[in-house]
């Protein structure tokens, strides 16, 4: 099992990941409305340019929209758990020299004293997500089943990793499992929400051109929008 999970069933979550999101990404453009959309990103792309990366870079920054701000405790585990989502998967030390043995290079690796804190905070902080969505009347109303679902697989290749790490129980069962839900989780990202993973950046251009063109982005202009 440990030798499929590591072999061609790595290969298989990695290529369905990346091909399954260059395929959601063509699709994503090629829907945007050509008259109302992809017309006036041509004729003003500087405006447009602007007005992508301000969308981007603002809602990558904690409490850097107004959004966020006015969510303060959703958006700190928000941000809490996705810093170790990216951090843990790229720089844990297990991680670099599995990813090393398969493609000749790897990342820097992080101490395991900071990786166990990233995980802690991680799982405290999706903890956190999916009692907000059980205790807050206005977000229960709008959780299904799919939602709960997708905060599983989220959360399951930290617990699994956890409990390989703390050796609670068969440390090759959690390993495994580990490794099946790190590889579930990629091939689950195309085909769920969790396509924001790479779709973020697609639809934050795509919303920060529409206001840095038509939507006062150009004010004193003769923008017919």
């Amino acid at each position: 099992m440990h030798e499929f999970l590591t072999g061609i069933f790595f290969w298989i979550a990695i290529s369905v990941c990346l091909v399954g999101m260059l395929v959601r990404f063509v699709l994503y453009f090629r829907g945007l409305n050509w008259q109302l959309d992809r017309v006036a990103y041509k004729a003003h792309p500087k405006a447009g340019l602007k007005g992508a990366w301000r969308s981007i870079y603002k809602w990558l920054i904690p409490y850097g929209t107004y959004g966020w701000r006015t969510q303060p405790a959703m958006a700190a585990a928000f941000f809490c758990f996705h810093i170790g989502a990216v951090c843990l998967p790229l720089f844990l030390a297990g991680h670099t020299m599995f990813l090393e043995s398969k493609v000749g290079f790897s990342l820097f690796t992080m101490s395991q004293g900071l990786a166990d804190f990233l995980t802690w905070l991680a799982v405290g902080s999706m903890v956190f997500l999916i009692l907000r969505r059980i205790v807050l009347p206005e977000v229960r109303i709008m959780t299904t089943v799919y939602d709960y679902f997708i905060l599983f697989i989220a959360l399951a290749p930290f617990v699994s990793g956890m409990m390989a790490r703390y050796q609670v129980g068969s440390y090759e069962f959690w390993l495994n499992m580990h490794i099946f839900f790190g590889e579930l989780l990629l091939i689950s990202i195309p085909f769920t929400k969790m396509s924001h993973v790479f779709l973020f950046f697609a639809s934050r251009a795509q919303l920060g051109m529409d206001f840095g063109i038509k939507r006062g982005g150009m004010k004193g202009t003769k923008m017919a929008w």
